[in-house]
């Protein structure tokens, strides 16, 4: 296909080619991979450092904070960045590397810290918890700037094509799907360590190797994907030329940051509202999945007595199982979503009804928890697993949840790359900026969901009736509200992206 240049414009771009959006949107794998060790692993692990459960939760709030800082920083560099390298993949390769680093930090934490002093007879290690603590932060910043750049680096590929920007969050989203499912495989062998057997030490048991094992895994994958893409597949290197025909170019980010809230066009504005009421719904769930099993399903208690603990141990390992579930239904449905929205009209009205899906299902897990805990008072004193149509009742759940995530990783990024576009915005800086409508409802759950639940009674109930709430919400405003990007015609001008 030829193209024509007109200021600076190209009138017809050759389309990319789909490898590159492959190559590119696999990184995802690599990262998620690290996410779903950090989700199975890490808060049992802190604990056998000597960290008391109620000062593990505050560990992950490294996450929102981190979210809330650097993934808009980081877009908003990447967007000025005139490296020969390209504008987004150095940010790539710098969080490529320094997820290396934090993952060493943590799977090395227990050897490192009595390589410095910590006593193996005392329960709390202060020296490691030190380096795990500074390993997992440096995780979560580091993930922070893989993410928005990859899919800034995945719009400027798409060489403004609207189908194209939503074909590559939905490659990006299924690949988060392969990295669930292989990190919560590994996350669940226990003899895993065998493959590695160094990582076994005086300081470090069976289940410590078994952690470093994953994570060393981590490495390998993350290392393959983020080569193979950074090397193969090239981006337009910005010249200082073209930053100066920009508005202001020097004006410091936090500047520039509230020029980008003040300039939002009115459609943004839309994207980030439903964004938000997408993840009120979404966080409880999220936070307190597996724990729904093991309490409401199986009737333990994590504090209770041994056989409580066994049978919340058991619904934790059934949880799991379910996230396994939920990870191979949203790599699926995540192929299935730009099919999809043009037979039924649109991006927004599937994110609208994937909503409803969303909004009961939560509502379903009410009625769930209801029918085990009726099953239990049947038994009397006796403490039994639930039988198998209570249980499958539940890991269905997890199952067809896993649709409507495929369009909660995909459709808010694509939408945002293609407002972006439209108005001429810096993608690294937008899709920051929507993640600012990520993380402020993550914090905003995690200290609602804890009193909300203890003024009515305790459990996961009442939070999880506050996102269904919140999907129903969301859906009529995606449905009815949030406008549909306007059709592209054949010749017109976008911005060429990449090579």
């Amino acid at each position: 296909m030829t193209h024509t240049m007109e200021n600076g414009l190209s009138l017809v771009d050759p389309p990319t080619p789909l490898w590159k959006i492959i190559t590119v949107a696999s990184i995802a794998a690599g990262v998620q991979f690290g996410w779903a060790l950090q989700l199975s692993l890490l808060t049992p692990y802190v604990q056998t450092l000597g960290v008391p459960h109620t000062w593990a939760a505050f560990v992950w709030l490294c996450g929102p904070l981190s979210g809330l800082l650097v993934q808009p920083i980081v877009g908003y560099k990447s967007d000025h960045c005139t490296s020969s390298f390209g504008r987004r993949r150095p940010f790539i390769a710098a969080g490529g590397a320094s997820v290396l680093i934090a993952v060493f930090l943590i799977g090395f934490a227990k050897d490192i810290g009595h390589l410095s002093g910590d006593s193996l007879d005392k329960p709390t290690k202060p020296r490691a918890v030190a380096v795990f603590v500074t390993g997992f932060w440096l995780l979560d910043v580091a993930n922070n700037m893989l993410q928005g750049p990859c899919r800034a680096f995945l719009a400027d590929i798409s060489n403004g094509d609207h189908r194209m920007m939503r074909v590559s969050n939905a490659c990006f989203s299924f690949f988060m799907a392969v990295g669930n499912v292989l990190g919560y495989a590994a996350g669940s062998y226990p003899r895993l360590y065998k493959l590695f057997p160094f990582t076994a030490t005086k300081a470090c048991d069976t289940s410590c190797a078994n952690l470093k094992s994953c994570f060393i895994l981590d490495i390998i994958l993350l290392f393959c994907v983020v080569v193979i893409a950074i090397s193969s597949v090239k981006e337009r290197v910005l010249s200082k030329e073209d930053l100066q025909k920009d508005s202001e170019p020097s004006a410091p980010f936090f500047g520039q940051l509230i020029s980008a809230l003040k300039s939002l066009k009115k459609p943004m504005w839309l994207l980030l509202l439903v964004t938000c009421l997408n993840w009120i719904a979404w966080f409880p769930f999220l936070l307190f999945d597996t724990d729904w099993v093991g309490r409401e399903i199986y009737g333990g208690k994590a504090d209770g007595n041994a056989n409580q603990k066994k049978l919340y141990e058991l619904g934790v390992h059934a949880g799991a199982l379910g996230l396994m579930t939920n990870s191979i239904v949203l790599a699926f449905a995540s192929l299935a979503i730009e099919p999809l929205s043009r037979l039924i009209g649109g991006v927004t009205r599937v994110w609208g009804i994937v909503d409803l899906i969303l909004a009961l299902a939560l509502a379903s897990t009410v009625w769930i928890s209801k029918n085990a805990e009726a099953w239990r008072a049947k038994q009397g004193p006796n403490l039994l697993p639930p039988p198998s149509s209570i249980k499958g009742s539940a890991l269905s759940v997890f199952g067809v949840l896993g649709i409507p995530l495929s369009v909660t990783f995909s459709i808010p990024f694509a939408l945002a790359s293609i407002y972006c576009s439209s108005t001429g915005g810096g993608q690294g800086l937008s899709l920051g900026v929507l993640n600012l409508s990520i993380v402020i409802p993550q914090m905003f759950v995690s200290v609602v969901s804890g009193p909300l639940d203890s003024a009515f009674g305790g459990g996961n109930l009442p939070a999880f009736v506050l996102g269904a709430i919140a999907a129903v919400i969301s859906a009529l405003f995606a449905i009815f509200v949030l406008p549909n990007p306007p059709k592209q015609s054949p010749l017109q001008p976008v911005i060429s992206g990449g090579h």
